[in-house]
């Protein structure tokens, strides 16, 4: 896809993110509201999970790029197309439904198993990140680059416990509890989205968790890229 297309998709995202934003911003206690606790009760969805995650689908789906949804899987995937939008109209559903902590909106377009870019809108800020390794990355039109601390007794680390993760693996479990004393401090935000912007903005130093799923880093991963970040 030519560099002015991508550049077009990238209005579109953004004006995408910002229009969703405003919506949940507007409309945020009766979007609370929730509606079902799945996987053993670990993981909650609310009314603004549905809405959003369709304004966002009715925005993209003119493109004819499939789209990828944490809430209802592949749309379009008929389509022949090297491109897909991954989405998390929501990211943070817990953290939004009872004030405990940040949220995000989040809308990535990989090509293959390549992150092109990424835009995330954080609620609670109002504000929106975006990037890519074309692109450098983004905050409020507002360059940003990742830290320059590079020892691990000075740095933090954002990470999770995300609803599949497996604390009865005692594997998984021991390289948690390594890896998070390895850091002069530990951040849970309850949103990977948001944690990315962290480390993309130089807030932090690293994020981690185990057992997370692709719409969750989609955006975030091509907005640390950008801003001269490592994802391995």
């Amino acid at each position: 896809m030519e560099y002015e297309s991508i550049l077009k998709l990238i209005d579109l995202a953004k004006h995408t993110a910002l229009e969703a934003g405003r919506k949940i911003s507007s409309k945020s206690n009766e979007l609370k509201e929730i509606q079902s606790v799945i996987l053993s009760g670990k993981e909650t969805k609310i009314k603004a999970d549905e809405i959003m995650e369709d304004l966002i689908i009715r925005c993209l789906e003119k493109t004819g790029i499939p789209i990828l949804s944490e809430e209802s899987g592949y749309i379009n995937v008929n389509n022949n197309s090297n491109y897909v939008w991954i989405i998390d109209p929501l990211d943070g559903s817990l953290n939004f439904s009872r004030n405990s902590g940040p949220s995000a909106i989040s809308i990535a377009l990989w090509e293959d198993n390549n992150p092109v870019f990424g835009v995330i809108y954080l609620i609670d800020e109002h504000s929106i990140a975006w990037g890519g390794k074309q692109f450098g990355s983004w905050q409020n039109d507002i360059p940003i680059t990742t830290s320059t601390i590079y020892n691990n007794n000075d740095a933090v680390l954002c990470t999770g416990i995300p609803s599949r993760f497996d604390k009865e693996n005692k594997e998984t479990m021991n390289y948690f509890n390594q890896l998070i004393f390895n850091f002069s401090k530990v951040r849970m935000y309850g949103s990977a989205a948001c944690s990315m912007v962290k480390v993309a903005t130089g807030s932090a130093e690293a994020y981690w968790e185990e057992d997370i799923m692709i719409w969750d880093v989609a955006a975030g991963i091509p907005i640390v890229i950008g801003a001269t970040g490592i994802v391995k």
